[in-house]
């Protein structure tokens, strides 16, 4: 059985940890982020300028930690049902 209120504590550190490396990278050397999506996610980077404020920080931070307790909640809630 997972303790999942402990899970969703440990996966909002470690999302906002990652959120923050990464924003501070694309903030830092810009031409990351094209190398990024060409490499890493295949596909070509056509979404425009960056557009770095405060406002687009927590805005992502928010989104990024709501995807991940939907999933991580959604394993637990697997994981917890499912038996051996």
């Amino acid at each position: 059985m997972i303790n999942t209120n402990r899970l969703l504590k440990v996966t909002a550190a470690w999302i906002s940890i990652v959120y923050v490396v990464c924003y501070a990278g694309v903030a830092l050397v810009p031409g990351i982020r094209p190398g990024f999506t060409r490499y890493g996610l295949h596909m070509v980077d056509n979404f425009g300028p960056n557009i770095m404020t405060m406002g687009t920080f927590i805005s992502g931070l928010i989104i990024w930690n709501i995807v991940a307790f939907l999933a991580v909640g959604l394993f637990a809630a697997l994981y917890n049902s499912i038996k051996e």
